[in-house]
């Protein structure tokens, strides 16, 4: 079966003894539930490792949104930095005020930082901007919802971290994520934002540094693995999703996946190529917040209009 569909009839090519529950197209394995969860774990502890992410006393905050990717994300770094003793993980979650969807996020995201027994704080976007993500969006603007969104939602992550004194923060951006920021900067031509790619991510005054663990994971297997361990997220879209390019781009890479498997890893690589033939820009200060910046001022101090009044 194809597109890592559940396979119920197949023997595990990996312990082969118990019954298959996943394929993967692009590897050729089927797995049964203990061993897809095993391999999951090898390759984001392979990744970790591999960029150096943390150290053995990180305090880690987890951006968990109520999600498949985040949710999967706080369960793999739960079992990993549990044998770390001096490690420490927070769960950091945004309120971008978006009326019938954040609402059940939350409370997803709560239930399941409850059942591992991770503190959990709530940031808004509200008393970070004086502004709720549906009010931007009913208001007059030039850009899509989704372009205010995701700057005002990096920024928002990065302050929270910072208020829990994290020394690093992790996203659950998936390799699915990572092939779509590639191709969409690609296509608009924006060749700068390569350090976007960048999965261990950078030290830079002002910012906590932010990871990446399920950058080789697909989506499908995040998705996966959610269900064979019966985590509780949110499956319902952003009701403002529409509206961005990312969805035109991500349609258009799972039909290149199911036709040619492995594309979405390539894409991703391309990207990472990129960015090793160039140098990270240097980054100034944003002259009205502070934070690090290529220009005078900072892309959330543009979009919110500050110090213009």
């Amino acid at each position: 079966m194809r597109g890592g569909n559940v396979v119920l009839s197949v023997t595990c090519t990996k312990c082969k003894s118990n019954p298959s529950v996943y394929y993967r197209p692009y590897s050729g394995e089927r797995l049964c539930n203990e061993c897809f969860n095993e391999t999951l774990l090898k390759r984001v502890k392979k990744t970790i490792n591999k960029y150096k992410m943390f150290e053995y006393n990180s305090r880690i905050a987890i951006g968990v949104s109520g999600g498949k990717d985040s949710l999967t994300l706080l369960r793999l770094l739960h079992e990993i930095e549990s044998k770390r003793p001096d490690a420490e993980l927070v769960a950091v979650c945004i309120d971008e005020g978006v009326t019938g969807y954040r609402d059940e996020a939350l409370r997803l995201a709560e239930k399941n930082c409850r059942i591992l027994d991770v503190e959990m704080h709530v940031t808004s976007f509200k008393e970070l901007f004086n502004e709720t993500m549906d009010e931007i969006a009913a208001r007059d603007r030039e850009l899509g919802t989704c372009s205010f969104c995701g700057v005002l939602r990096r920024r928002a992550l990065n302050e929270a971290a910072r208020q829990v004194d994290a020394d690093r923060l992790a996203t659950g951006h998936n390799l699915d994520d990572m092939a779509q920021s590639v191709l969409m900067n690609i296509l608009r031509g924006d060749i700068n934002r390569v350090e976007a790619f960048n999965p261990g991510g950078r030290a830079l005054e002002g910012y906590v540094r932010r990871v990446k663990p399920l950058c080789e994971v697909p989506e499908k297997e995040t998705t996966m693995y959610a269900y064979l361990n019966g985590l509780e997220f949110q499956n319902i879209p952003c009701p403002y999703a529409h509206e961005a390019m990312r969805s035109d781009v991500r349609r258009f890479l799972n039909q290149m996946e199911v036709k040619r498997p492995g594309t979405k890893s390539i894409v991703y690589q391309t990207g990472l190529k990129i960015r090793s033939n160039r140098r990270d820009g240097v980054l100034g200060k944003c002259r009205i917040c502070g934070n690090p910046t290529p220009g005078e001022i900072c892309r959330v101090c543009e979009l919110t209009g500050a110090g213009t009044e």
